[in-house]
């Protein structure tokens, strides 16, 4: 549906760093970057693509959903997230009031963020 989305951050270096770690274990990458007024563009292995860009203004908190392919991925997803600075804020399990197979990972980025992993696939798929 998207081909790219843009936000704002307060703090770009930190913004930066964290996206690209904590999203690294879903194939997440360093795509081509700007000025910090322009900001970062960070691509995975379809089309679309996540840009950060620094701003004085206070965007209101997102919730991004980022898909893994595997639970595996959620799991290195959280570890990664809270390594770069995440606070937990759902650990990685079964969602089941979403469907029987909804298995993510929430944790708060830089900006107050809701950052999110998920897998669809049921377990061992």
């Amino acid at each position: 549906m998207f081909d790219h989305v843009k936000f704002g951050v307060s703090d770009y270096a930190a913004s930066k760093r964290f996206f690209l770690q904590a999203l690294a274990p879903l194939g997440v990458s360093l795509g081509g970057e700007g000025e910090p007024s322009y900001g970062v563009e960070l691509c995975g292995s379809g089309d679309a693509s996540l840009c950060l860009f620094e701003t004085q203004e206070r965007p209101a908190p997102l919730h991004l959903a980022f898909k893994a392919e595997t639970r595996a991925q959620v799991d290195a997803f959280y570890a990664a997230a809270l390594a770069a600075g995440g606070r937990d804020h759902g650990p990685p399990g079964l969602r089941p009031q979403y469907h029987a197979h909804y298995y993510a990972a929430f944790v708060i980025g830089p900006d107050g963020h809701n950052i999110e992993a998920v897998c669809h696939a049921p377990e061992g798929v």
